[in-house]
């Protein structure tokens, strides 16, 4: 055969069309070859590690098979049509995948998205491991158990735009060569436990626009170069340790949107940058140490919607190119500012929030606030505001929150406040104010609180009271009220505590006020009250407080006040009332009793018989005592008998021996009792020294964190508890410290709080004097008492939940300065002879204005119990309300599972957190369609099922989820807390 030359090949069209044809077609299949070989690699890869590196309990991967291709619809991977690589791994909301970081997926060289958020992967992440993931563009592993440093990112992250660990146990400082991962544009860090200062490197990333790193325990400054990140949009540190000063680059965000570096340790100035940034919708500084004024540069911020710097240490004016913006949201309070208003606030058509209190400012509030805007939330509480309040608050109808107490206002309510049914919340007291309240604002519906005292308001409450439905607290002392009270306040059947005291009230008490159920406080001391008190106060179950003082009030007192369970305060004193003192009343536990002045007569019974009464009882002048004097004696003087002579002779003998022995006993107590510095807070039937003398070892009842607990029976026969600390330090400072702290604790008065009867100081002994609780703690009755879950149905359960619930929100939100209890736990919930629940141990509690900081005294020590503990404290060393609503939502959760904290039951979760999140992702939405199993399977077996509210008890678990929340800021208040179990014992009944 002849070959052909060049010149044929050339010359040969169909020829060369057969060779091109050719080599497309060995190029198609060398490139199909390929990609088979690809493809099969990569299954290869993602099958290796399902097998060997994931865990999967509900089999959500049962269609990766080796018969398969990943492309060919595998649960959870993107493949790219026109290549067919695999691009994107996304568990996402998964839920029960568990298993290490799961690197080697990273092996697949084409991958670019990588997530496996909120599932169960945990442990460290090597660097080596790390660094396989070079080359993705996404990576999202939040919501999971990982904990160590955070890897370097060596080698450079060139395609890594979005990172996100937030929700995680990370540790240690972010490391510098983050800095080299320059394509990155989001980053989410929030809610791990990551310290140290931010890398300045940071600043290295100029494609950035969202930085999220609150809840970690950073500290130091921010960078001072902050500036260079002019694409940054979003800018979050907020509730960690950061110091220093806010450096003034932070003008040359120019792209910003969003700043938030609240509840921080910042300090100096607002910088005058601020004024640059022109697109900021939201500026939040609140809680800080900055000081100095506002500056007066707000004047082109017009996209700003909320600005909030409270509770810092701000002084001077309300600028008003502030004022002059139109945000929605102004709070400036808890600061030191002070002057007027500036008027043009009023002008302002989008204000829906306005918080100006605690300051020191002064003048007329603008005439026209209110009238341009929505306003929803009013409280300019705390200030020296005087003159007539703006007319038009509630112009637009949409005000909620109406909040001026302790000023110097004058003048009436305004009228379109008294007409605005859209306000449930009213704080008017410790002004001048004076007329009449309008008579619409009575029967609003939607009206919640109302506290006016001290004012100068008259007028009376009319019948269209009843309306107000809703309405838990009425509190208008101190005002000219007068008229009868009318039988419609009886329609209000949530009411809580009614104060009407010190007004001109008169006529006869409805007999149906015994319908309001919930009351817990009722004053009506001071007014001009007549007739009888009503028979039915039987069912004031939850009355804590009665004062009927100072009125005109006949007839006798009823034997039922005695039977009343939480009664601790009963004041009857200056009426007209007559008959028998009821023997009941000797069962009362009172902190205070008053029934002097009246017309009672008879003997005086048995169990207020006693000094301690004697006050109490006077200006009664037909009573009598069997030896209480200047009370006059029920008995006759009877002639002295010479037998009876003899025989006190011969007993004075036998006295003056024993009296030597005592005193040889009783040297060395005396001596260190002298060393006593004894404070009582209640009235006592008993020596507080006899209580102290038996403190022995045979007495001791439990061991705490905090010190002994001992059972001591007195001769009265009456119980008590006393706790002995431990670790007593010496000194005048210290001792004045526990001192003061004890006087606070002595002051509480409330039904679900365990009363301290007194306190004992001393160079080297500390004591706590408690009423005791028959039935011990619930914790031990859940765990300890093998018929303790027999004995706690349901409804006791839920009834420990609320009255508990309630205590911690008195010490969070009725005491000042608030208390947080920093142990709470189901063994410092003691229960009384009916199971009601009383908050017990103060051992490690502390009165705070906002915070306790580590070395505030003896609070170095940590802070809780084990598995009580909210995780920030981890890291912040710092508690507040909201660690103690977390411990509070473990509680709940024990209720219900009858399970311990950290109990072996729970297997691999050893924690009821996570054992009860995870079963809560397993619910149906609807409650019924088909849930009960697995919910029963949370119920503690001990209770009778007959009795169980399955929808009750699925909403206290819900409640606690929410107490239990890893960020703090999404736990509710533990007053929230009272309101959702009340709201779902309401929905429950119904």
């Amino acid at each position: 055969m002849k070959l052909m030359n060049s010149s044929t090949y050339h010359n040969s069209p169909s020829i060369t069309m057969a060779y091109i044809f050719s080599l497309h077609l060995l190029s198609l299949i060398s490139f199909t070859l390929t990609v088979t070989s690809f493809s099969t690699r990569d299954a290869a890869v993602l099958l290796r590690v399902k097998t060997t590196q994931l865990t999967d309990p509900d089999d959500l991967l049962n269609n990766w098979l080796d018969s398969t291709t990943p492309c060919s619809n595998w649960t959870g991977i993107t493949c790219d049509n026109r290549t067919g690589d695999v691009i994107s791994i996304d568990f996402t909301d998964f839920g029960t995948l568990s298993g290490p970081f799961p690197a080697d997926f990273c092996r697949v060289s084409t991958l670019r998205h990588l997530s496996i958020a909120n599932n169960y992967f945990n442990g460290t992440i090597s660097p080596s491991s790390f660094s396989l993931c070079s080359h993705i563009a996404f990576l999202n592993i939040s919501n999971n158990l990982f904990d160590g440093e955070l890897p370097e990112f060596e080698p450079p992250f060139g395609n890594l735009t979005v990172l996100d660990v937030s929700y995680n146990s990370f540790a240690g400082e972010i490391p510098a060569s983050i800095g080299e991962a320059l394509s990155l544009q989001f980053i989410d860090l929030t809610s791990n436990f990551i310290d140290g200062a931010l890398p300045e490197s940071l600043t290295n990333l100029t494609e950035l626009t969202t930085f999220l790193a609150p809840v970690n325990p950073l500290t130091g400054p921010l960078p001072e170069k902050i500036g260079r990140l002019r694409k940054l949009q979003i800018f979050r540190i907020s509730s960690t340790n950061l110091a220093g000063e806010i450096p003034n680059s932070i003008g040359d965000l120019v792209s910003i949107k969003s700043i938030d570096l609240s509840n921080n340790s910042l300090t100096g100035g607002i910088p005058v940058s601020i004024g640059r940034l022109k697109g900021i919708q939201h500026i939040w500084l609140y809680q800080n140490s900055l000081s100095g004024e506002i500056p007066d540069v707000f004047a082109n911020l017009t996209s700003l919607l909320d600005f909030d710097a409270s509770q810092n240490n701000l002084t001077g004016k309300l600028p008003v190119s502030l004022a002059g913006l139109h945000v929605q949201t102004l709070a400036v309070n808890d600061n030191q500012l002070e002057g007027e208003i500036p008027t043009v606030l009023s002008s302002n058509p989008m204000l829906t929030t306005l918080k100006l209190f605690n300051n020191t400012f002064s003048g007329n509030l603008p005439e026209n606030l209110g009238k341009n805007s929505d306003l929803e939330e009013f409280d300019v509480s705390g200030n020296q505001f005087q003159g007539l309040l703006p007319p038009n608050l509630c112009y637009r109808k949409t005000l909620e929150k109406f909040i001026c107490f302790n000023n110097r206002f004058t003048g009436e309510i305004p009228a379109s406040c008294g007409d605005c049914k859209s306000i449930y919340y009213v704080r008017v007291s410790n002004n001048e104010f004076t007329g009449e309240i309008p008579a619409s604002f009575w029967s609003s519906s939607a009206l919640q609180f109302i506290e006016m005292s001290n004012n100068k308001f008259h007028g009376s409450i009319p019948a269209s009271v009843s309306n107000s439905t809703g309405l838990t607290k009425l509190a208008i002392s101190s005002n000219n009220f007068s008229g009868d009270l009318p039988p419609e306040i009886c329609r209000l059947p949530e009411m809580v505590e009614l104060d009407l005291s010190n007004n001109q009230f008169s006529g006869v008490l409805p007999t149906c006020l015994t319908d309001l159920n919930k009351l817990e406080k009722l004053n009506l001391q001071s007014n001009g009250f007549t007739g009888e008190i009503p028979n039915g106060v039987g069912s004031w179950d939850e009355l804590s407080s009665l004062n009927l003082s100072s009125n005109r009030l006949t007839g006798e007192i009823p034997d039922q006040i005695g039977d009343l369970p939480v009664l601790n305060y009963l004041d009857l004193a200056g009426n007209e009332l007559s008959g028998k003192i009821p023997a009941s009343l000797s069962k009362l536990k009172l902190n205070i009793l008053n029934l002097s002045n009246n017309n009672l007569e008879g003997k005086v019974p048995a169990g207020l018989d006693n000094k301690l009464y004697i006050s109490s009882l006077m200006g009664n002048p037909k009573l009598c005592s069997s030896d209480l004097k200047p009370i006059r004696s029920c008995h006759k003087a009877k002639p002295i008998s010479y037998y009876l002579v003899g025989f006190l002779s011969i007993l004075a003998f036998f006295l003056i021996v024993s009296l030597l022995w005592l005193v040889i006993k009783t040297k060395l107590f005396r001596r260190r009792k002298s060393l006593w510095k004894i404070t009582s807070f209640q009235r006592l039937g008993f020596k507080e020294q006899d209580v102290l003398g038996s403190l022995m070892e045979s007495n001791v009842i439990g061991m705490g964190g905090s010190g002994k607990v001992y059972r001591v029976t007195l001769k009265n026969g009456q119980t008590v508890a006393v706790k002995k600390l431990y670790g007593v330090q010496r000194g005048p400072e210290t001792e004045a410290e526990f001192g003061s702290e004890m006087e606070t604790l002595g002051r509480i008065r409330h039904k679900n709080i365990v009363k301290l009867l007194f306190g004992s100081v001393g160079e080297d002994f500390r004591a706590l004097a408690y009423e005791y609780m028959e039935n011990g703690s619930l914790g031990d009755l859940l765990h300890k008492d093998p018929k303790g879950g027999f004995l706690l149905d349901w409804n006791k359960r839920f009834e420990i939940a609320l009255g508990a619930a309630q205590g911690l929100a008195y010490l969070h939100h009725d005491c000042v300065p608030s208390i947080v209890h920093r142990d709470v736990k189901s063994n410092n919930i003691l229960l009384d002879h009916e199971f009601r629940p009383r908050v017990a141990d103060f051992g490690l509690a502390k009165t705070l204005q906002t915070e306790v900081k580590e070395s505030d005294g003896d609070m170095s020590r940590v802070a809780g119990s084990y598995g009580y503990i909210a995780p920030e404290y981890g890291y912040t060393m710092k508690v507040t309300e909201k660690s103690d609503v977390y411990s509070f939502g473990v509680v709940l959760m024990e209720l219900v599972t009858g399970k311990r904290p950290n109990d072996p039951a729970l297997d691999e979760y050893k924690d009821i957190v996570k054992w009860v999140t995870a079963a809560a992702l397993s619910y149906p939405e609807t409650p019924g369609d088909g849930g009960w199993t697995d919910l029963n399977q949370l119920i503690d077996p001990k209770m009778n099922p007959s009795n169980h509210d399955y929808e009750e008890i699925e909403k206290v678990l819900n409640v606690s989820l929410q107490c239990t929340s890893a960020f703090p800021i999404n736990r509710p208040s533990m007053r929230r807390v009272v309101e959702l179990l009340k709201d779902h014992s309401r929905i429950s009944s119904k």
